[in-house]
């Protein structure tokens, strides 16, 4: 059995909640310049120009990539040979979050109630945590600070099976249309389909972590991922919403087996600012 500090986990998140919000991931970076390669509108090329250069004073200044820092989610892959001594583990990622955010003066959108009252915890405090146990000995952090704009236009909808793969696509379609600029593209679109209601909004989250652009391993779903990419990139929505041909940079799409009754699909927007950095302890 291997010690993790709880301690060394609070230390951990809290420089992953700063440098996710101030050091856009190179795959993101690279992805934005193909875009403004091939972007044919020349607005679309400006804002997509300005972005990069926002980017780059962001990781210099240490500034926040946007003034929207996100709700904090955290995903652990906690090896099944480890174990958190010293104090919570949720706890821990929790005080994380809370000395990322104050110290890095970044700004806190939490809220104490959804409806009710709606008073900032003044931290960014309590993050939204999702555990997995594996194998090893490691304890490996992911943390996306997760803007409100693209969240607010992420879909659940549970199809009828006989909706089949082209309903798939339309409904994606569909959904960014809905979003048009809201959702500050250009985007990362991350699927879930199958599973239950429940699973496949987890699985579309947890596909943005994955490289900008990398394709599913497998063949079929790899290429429901650039269909889904044409037909939305055809929607002219462009970056920021003002039109031109790049609305998405990337489809990752998880797939799960499901119920014979049932063909769940969650789409989970994610903007421009597609912010992740992980860590194993």
């Amino acid at each position: 059995m291997r010690e993790i500090k709880a301690k060394d986990v609070t230390k951990a998140v809290a420089q992953l909640c700063q440098r996710a919000n101030f050091e856009l991931g190179e795959d993101v970076l690279a992805a934005l310049k193909k875009a403004r390669q091939n972007e044919e509108s020349p607005l679309g090329k400006d804002i997509l120009t300005q972005l990069i250069e926002n980017a780059q004073i962001a990781k210099e200044e240490r500034l926040p990539l946007c003034q929207d820092c996100g709700t904090a989610i955290v995903f652990l892959e906690i090896g099944q040979n480890a174990h958190i001594n010293g104090g919570d583990l949720y706890a821990a990622v929790a005080e994380g979050v809370r000395l990322g955010y104050t110290q890095g003066y970044l700004r806190k959108s939490i809220v104490r109630r959804p409806f009710s009252d709606r008073i900032d915890t003044g931290d960014n405090t309590p993050p939204v945590v999702h555990t997995e146990i594996v194998h090893g000995d490691k304890l490996k952090i992911m943390l996306m600070p997760k803007g409100g704009g693209a969240e607010n236009m992420s879909i659940l909808t549970m199809l009828k099976p006989g909706a089949g793969r082209q309903g798939i696509i339309e409904r994606v379609v569909k959904a960014v249309d809905t979003a048009g600029g809201n959702s500050c593209p250009p985007l990362v679109i991350g699927l879930g389909i199958g599973g239950t209601a429940e699973k496949a909004m987890l699985e579309a989250k947890r596909a943005l972590l994955r490289p900008v652009g990398s394709p599913n391993p497998d063949p079929e779903v790899a290429r429901l991922e650039r269909e889904v990419l044409a037909g939305v990139n055809a929607l002219g929505i462009g970056p920021l919403g003002l039109g031109g041909t790049t609305t998405d940079l990337a489809v990752h799409a998880e797939v799960m087996p499901t119920h014979i009754a049932s063909l769940p699909l969650a789409v989970n927007l994610q903007c421009h600012s597609a912010r992740h950095k992980e860590v194993v302890l």
